[in-house]
């Protein structure tokens, strides 16, 4: 594993200089699930919420997100994104929205994090939306799928087999 590369010589917080790299493009995307009770989950589906379409908010909240994610994770670089594509599935079997986001830019620097926080706010706002309902919902799995672009390279998450609540596809 390499160094850690957001502390400085005396083991302080750093913005990493990213000067030098070439810009390129680059994309990542993420996933995440915000698990609930059936009869939530099928408030969801149906549009039946109190307080509106659950999933049209969270699609707006999560490209908020991305666009929002130097203000609020401290040493990520701010990004004009190209684009952001947020998907929603509702999983029966494990009675969850599942969350996917696919962030691209053209930078000296990834995406990973905007896409993480894409992800992440549309499941605080799924959360949000429906807590009215169903106070016991979780939020989890949320992690990254794939990166392209830069100097690392390519990243795909290896697929566990056999499915279920720790396949991520």
């Amino acid at each position: 594993m390499k160094g850690l590369t957001h502390l400085n010589g005396q083991g302080r917080a750093r913005m990493v200089n990213v000067g030098d790299k070439d810009i390129t493009d680059r994309r990542a995307v993420a996933m995440g699930r915000v698990y609930m009770k059936p009869e939530t989950l099928e408030l969801v589906e149906k549009g039946g919420m109190k307080k509106g379409d659950v999933l049209a908010v969270a699609q707006v909240a999560g490209i908020m997100g991305a666009k929002k994610t130097a203000d609020i994770i401290p040493m990520c670089h701010p990004l004009s994104i190209n684009g952001i594509d947020i998907r929603f599935e509702i999983n029966h079997h494990l009675t969850a929205v599942e969350i996917r986001a696919e962030v691209g830019v053209s930078a000296k620097t990834g995406v990973e994090m905007e896409a993480l926080a894409a992800v992440s706010v549309a499941a605080l706002t799924i959360y949000d939306m429906c807590k009215a309902v169903d106070k016991e919902m979780v939020v989890g799995d949320i992690q990254l799928l794939e990166k392209s672009g830069g100097r690392s390279g390519t990243f795909v998450k290896e697929v566990k087999a056999g499915g279920g609540k720790d396949n991520c596809r």
